[in-house]
């Protein structure tokens, strides 16, 4: 239960907000919307002109349309939202992740209109999305970092000149977002300057800026990351960690609960040091630290994210926490019992995605013991092209990692969607890849196997 973290002399008794505005869209805003119901709080779905018949616009207390299509002029229009607030009274703003959820000038605006934003101020957001600062930061916090470009770089030359001194092979990321989008490996002078403005238009068409950060790529590690949360008192918890490795051109497919590969004793380091380095931000709420972490038992932070992951279900399974409950009663202002979170069996995630638009003709979703689906989806929902294309993930919990691995191979075989394409053949052929049962995959690859298959 998440009551369980918290002093019992102030936990919340009384919400001090009682109308959240979900500032997203799809199985997330369904999530977060759920959530809010179970503890009393009213909610407000906002929405772009296709998505008016959306599963979150049903299920939300009231629903305002704040624009188009296109993200510029919905989800990321920080005016719109902050008057949909306005108009419905929403007091609280969970951004859920993507969109305006690790924008600065979003938490700012909250601020300055008296709204709670769930989640951290403008000022920690702007730390930790600037890549050198976020490095530098944790590095003093006592957190082992990779090289990188000493400031956010915004051009062709600047991008040259810091990767000569960092050294090839280089990874160029969008300093102000992540999911995969804005991201190239680079590893030459040559290939710089085919890629770098590739990943830099891309990165201002997903996240509104074309600020661009270089770091040192390593080839063949694994994608470890912790699950943290932090209170406005100083205090700060680590919540078990994620093995997010099986990646397909830098976007997670399946991640895993918690990264059995991680020897035990490295593994209490990484949250143990996750969590102290955390304590020293003046952090609240919920994120995550990504690290790269290699066989030899050596890791290095990457970044970390200031909210909620794609893949929270499988900690949630692991440790019988609500991480979106344990969201709202942060920006409550409730305080952590510092403690060891202990984690029990063992949850894997897949993520099915539409490689098409279109109307879903045609649903089955599975269930049984262990079996968790969260979607936005429904029979007759049609699937628009203007967004990411995740549509649902399938969680799995059971009590060891070969057995998990045999069901979801059942569940994936039973779950059904037609009407439109997707990933569920690329799932079932991952989970009986010999490389992936045995835990000597990479982050690179999935890509690999897919170019090898072509």
């Amino acid at each position: 239960m998440t009551s369980r973290l918290f002093k019992l002399n102030n936990s919340v008794s009384k919400w001090p907000f009682h109308k959240v505005l979900v500032a997203n869209r799809g199985e997330i805003a369904v999530r977060i919307i759920r959530t809010c119901r179970v503890l009393g709080l009213a909610t407000v779905a906002v929405y772009s002109e296709t998505d008016a018949k959306s599963l979150a616009v049903q299920l939300a207390d009231q629903a305002v349309c704040i624009g188009p299509d296109n993200v510029n002029a919905s989800y990321i229009n920080i005016a719109a939202i902050i008057s949909a607030a306005q108009l419905t009274g929403a007091d609280a703003i969970h951004p859920g992740y993507g969109f305006l959820s690790e924008s600065p000038e979003f938490a700012d605006a909250c601020l300055e209109n008296g709204i709670k934003l769930i989640g951290p101020s403008g000022d920690v957001m702007r730390l930790l999305g600037d890549k050198e600062q976020a490095r530098m930061t944790v590095a003093k916090a006592g957190l082992p970092v990779v090289k990188g470009s000493s400031t956010t770089i915004d051009n062709l030359a600047d991008a040259l000149d810091q990767a000569q001194e960092i050294g090839y092979p280089i990874m160029v990321k969008a300093s102000a977002g992540g999911g995969g989008k804005g991201m190239r490996i680079v590893n030459s002078p040559k290939e710089m300057a085919a890629k770098f403005t590739v990943a830099q238009d891309e990165a201002k068409a997903a996240f509104g800026s074309g600020q661009m950060y270089l770091e040192q790529y390593l080839a063949n590690p694994r994608h470890i990351e912790v699950q943290i949360a932090a209170d406005r008192y100083g205090n700060a918890i680590a919540l078990g960690e994620r093995d997010c490795t099986i990646q397909a051109r830098h976007q997670k497919v399946m991640e895993e609960a918690p990264a059995v590969v991680v020897p035990a004793r490295i593994r209490d380091e990484m949250l143990r040091r996750s969590a102290d380095a955390v304590a020293q931000l003046n952090y609240e709420g919920v994120g995550t630290i990504e690290f790269l972490y290699n066989h030899d038992g050596s890791y290095y932070f990457m970044e970390m994210n200031t909210r909620i992951q794609v893949e929270h279900p499988i900690t949630e399974m692991i440790t019988n926490v609500d991480l979106v409950e344990l969201q709202l009663r942060l920006a409550a202002g409730a305080e952590l019992e510092p403690q060891l979170v202990v984690t029990h069996g063992f949850a894997l995630e897949c993520r099915i995605n539409a490689m098409t638009p279109g109307k879903i003709t045609g649903l089955h979703l599975p269930g049984g013991q262990g079996v968790r689906v969260d979607t936005a989806i429904y029979q007759g929902y049609v699937v628009p092209n203007s967004y990411d294309g995740m549509i649902a993930k399938i969680i799995v919990y059971g009590d060891r990692r070969q057995r998990v691995l045999q069901q979801m191979q059942a569940i994936i075989d039973e779950t059904v969607i037609t009407g439109i394409q997707t990933n569920l053949g690329l799932l079932a052929q991952i989970l009986k890849e010999p490389s992936f049962q045995r835990l000597t995959a990479t982050v690179n690859w999935l890509d690999d196997l897919q170019k090898q298959k072509h």
